[in-house]
């Protein structure tokens, strides 16, 4: 995997999502209209646009609502027009925070995210303050691997498609690579028979902070705020904390 602090913030993502899904419905819309504005309205040649419909139709929306979401990402219907921003700043022990927004409402997410800062003792930082820390990348996920799978031959497979760290830890492999190579390795995967459980673009921090309990609390606390809030998509840090820190604090919320 692509760092200790890249896992922590999945792992607390993911147990969040899974215990609050209230607001989840308009955010995965939002993302299937932008992934379609980014690149080719057509998921099977856009592995961002597929990540997002795959997430849409887990959680039961229905298809054509997803599809109306293309249209208007691809502006051949019209609808509500969002714009991605993203805002930095800096949470407790200097952890770096970047917030990707996606909006119809430039003013109102820019107060709401500053207003978030400053309640939970961050705050926010000036264009490229934060940015420079992390770094875009694509990342694939297969996870439930086959018993009968050549684990070493798929490995060599997705670095000879462009992979440049491949991870493989029990029955999951995760590769990173160049976002533009991205759909070769999913390739890879559908080759074999295998669908990815993520493959996307995203940001990754070059270096991590590590944290102790009562500064994991604050950066958590923080973290939580920003990913509640409607206009935001996605919060990205860079927070090194021990799995026992994490649990302890995840269980006194």
């Amino acid at each position: 995997m692509a760092g200790h602090s890249e896992w922590a913030n999945k792992k607390h993502r993911k147990e969040r999502q899974d215990r609050k899904r209230a607001g989840v419905f308009s955010k995965l819309i939002k993302e299937v209209t932008i992934q379609a504005r980014r690149g080719d309205p057509n998921p099977d040649s856009n592995p961002g646009l597929a990540q997002a419909v795959e997430r849409a139709k887990a959680f039961n929306i229905p298809r054509d609502t997803i599809d109306r979401a293309i249209r208007r990402g691809s502006g051949t219907e019209e609808g509500v027009l969002y714009e991605e921003i993203t805002y930095e700043g800096y949470a407790a022990a200097g952890v770096a925070i970047l917030v990707r927004a996606v909006t119809d409402n430039k003013n109102r997410a820019a107060a709401s995210i500053r207003h978030i800062f400053s309640k939970h003792g961050g705050n926010m930082a000036s264009a490229g303050s934060v940015s420079w820390l992390f770094e875009r990348r694509g990342v694939l996920t297969l996870e439930d691997l086959p018993a009968e799978l050549d684990r070493d031959e798929l490995q060599m497979a997705l670095i000879e498609a462009g992979a440049d760290d491949v991870d493989a830890t029990g029955d999951v492999i995760e590769a990173t690579c160049d976002v533009s190579l991205l759909a070769g390795l999913v390739a890879v995967a559908e080759e074999r028979g295998l669908t990815p459980a993520r493959a996307e673009g995203t940001m990754i921090a070059k270096n991590s902070v590590h944290v102790e309990e009562e500064a994991a609390g604050k950066v958590l606390r923080l973290i939580d705020a920003l990913d509640d809030d409607e206009d935001v998509q996605e919060v990205f840090s860079n927070f090194d904390v021990d799995e026992e820190v994490l649990e302890r604090v995840q269980a006194s919320e």
